[in-house]
């Protein structure tokens, strides 16, 4: 399955919209920033309700498609300014960078960025505007799985390693795990 064909859906829903409000400290200001302006994009803080890993598009890609293929899926996933925006639970980011510090699994992946507790990310519009660029990397992103229910299954450091490195080493579709 490609996430890529199959997967994506670039709108939030009202339980997505929720979800995603109540990683503010005002959710009610959230939304209702939200209602005026739903073509802005947002800044949310990490930490409490979600954390990020920021990939760099290609490996983002070959790493959502490992996810889908062989592994457990994902919940939302963004694309802005050229990175895929990886959600994944609370404090899954300090221990991914963690995990990706030993030397064994370092080598074959990319630099990531690891956005946790007291981390803040700009999140793409709840709604795309009628004559937004479609161009990756421009404007204000776009959502690739937007969030579309209250509670996502968000993966783990673990989940996100494991595809990490198996997309980083050419195995997808191998369902052998090497970790």
């Amino acid at each position: 399955m490609d996430i890529w064909t199959y997967q994506s859906v670039e709108y939030v829903t009202v339980a997505g919209e929720s979800w995603l409000a109540s990683a503010s400290e005002y959710p009610r200001s959230m939304r209702a920033l939200w209602e005026s302006r739903p073509w802005a994009p947002a800044v949310l803080p990490c930490g409490k309700v979600f954390d990020v890993i920021s990939l760099p598009a290609v490996f983002g890609r070959k790493v959502l498609d490992e996810l889908w293929s062989s592994g457990p899926g994902c919940g939302p996933v963004a694309s802005y300014r050229g990175r895929t925006l990886l959600f994944v639970q609370p404090g899954a980011a300090a221990r991914l960078r963690t995990l990706l510090a030993w030397e064994e699994w370092a080598r074959d992946v990319p630099p990531l960025l690891c956005h946790g507790q007291g981390d803040a990310v700009t999140v793409p519009p709840v709604q795309r505007m009628v004559d937004a660029p479609d161009s990756p990397g421009l404007g204000a992103g776009r959502w690739i799985v937007a969030p579309d229910t209250r509670e996502p299954w968000l993966p783990g450091a673990a989940v996100v390693l494991w595809a990490c490195v198996r997309a980083a080493r050419g195995r997808t579709g191998d369902r052998t795990v090497r970790v």
